[in-house]
């Protein structure tokens, strides 16, 4: 292939902004403002203003506790329409692995598939000595577990669809109808569910989707631990925390369109109180 000559006049602050971006997308992890500035030979100035654009413009996500950034999801909407939807995956790694660390559980990025399932198509660890493990290529039925209330609650079914698919379902400690029905109207409001032991006794899972349109759910990420890890406002805050980022994702994916209902909450209300 020829290589495309350079113009007479490069842009200065372009080239350098994709510096930024070039070297963010291949750092194992989220970096601080003097570290680029140094690898990448700029000013520090400089790159902070540049940094601060890209984060205006959601190709950058900060991270205020750590004051370090990493790729933004804001990418995949530029890159939407070569993308695969296997590709989402690769941009979607490092919140992964942000939240895995962060709140020391096992992440998951499922993708919605044929025949009403849904398949792990990628992970990310804690460095936590004992952890919940899960293989890549692992399938499950749509509607179980945190996830499958966040697959329900914008599947546009009716009640009577949704009984009639949660009786074909196994779980360990099955909730009743009734309460998995106003766990999916939560997920609506809040955007969000958790399975405490209903799926897996033992296992909370907490979960959110990404949408690419209205009623049609594409992934949802999943965040594993082992009940006894959590507090009440550990919970809550890792629940907000996949909320926030698959709220991104999803303007992302949908290129705007999808407008989603998600409200901060005060507490994790039906899902924390939920029978198990």
């Amino acid at each position: 292939m020829t290589e495309t000559p350079a113009p007479e006049k490069l842009v200065g602050a372009l080239s350098s902004g994709l510096k930024v971006l070039r070297y963010l997308a291949s750092a194992n992890a989220p970096v601080g403002v003097s570290r680029v500035a140094k690898d990448l030979g700029l000013n520090a100035s400089t790159c902070f203003n540049l940094l601060k654009t890209l984060v205006h413009e959601g190709l950058v996500t900060f991270d205020e506790p750590t004051k370090t950034y990493s790729m933004g999801l804001g990418l995949v909407q530029l890159a939407k329409g070569s993308l695969e939807k296997a590709s989402y995956a690769r941009m979607l790694r490092p919140h992964l692995r942000e939240l895995a660390e962060r709140h020391n559980i096992t992440t998951t990025l499922w993708q919605r598939t044929k025949n009403e399932r849904v398949v792990l198509v990628d992970l990310a660890e804690s460095s936590s000595t004992i952890r919940i493990h899960m293989s890549i290529g692992q399938r499950l039925p749509m509607y179980i577990a945190a996830l499958g209330r966040c697959m329900a609650a914008h599947s546009g079914l009716s009640v009577v669809e949704l009984r009639s698919k949660l009786s074909e379902l196994r779980w360990e400690d099955g909730p009743s109808f009734d309460t998995y029905m106003k766990e999916v109207e939560s997920v609506r409001q809040n955007g969000y569910a958790v399975d405490n032991g209903n799926y897996v006794r033992g296992v909370i899972t907490a979960s959110s989707p990404i949408l690419q349109a209205p009623n049609q759910p594409l992934l949802a990420i999943s965040a594993v631990g082992f009940s006894t890890q959590f507090s009440e406002n550990t919970l809550k805050t890792l629940c907000e925390d996949l909320r926030e980022r698959c709220r991104e994702a999803t303007m992302a994916v949908s290129g705007g369109t999808v407008k989603t209902l998600w409200k901060p909450v005060e507490a994790i209300e039906a899902n924390r109180t939920a029978p198990v």
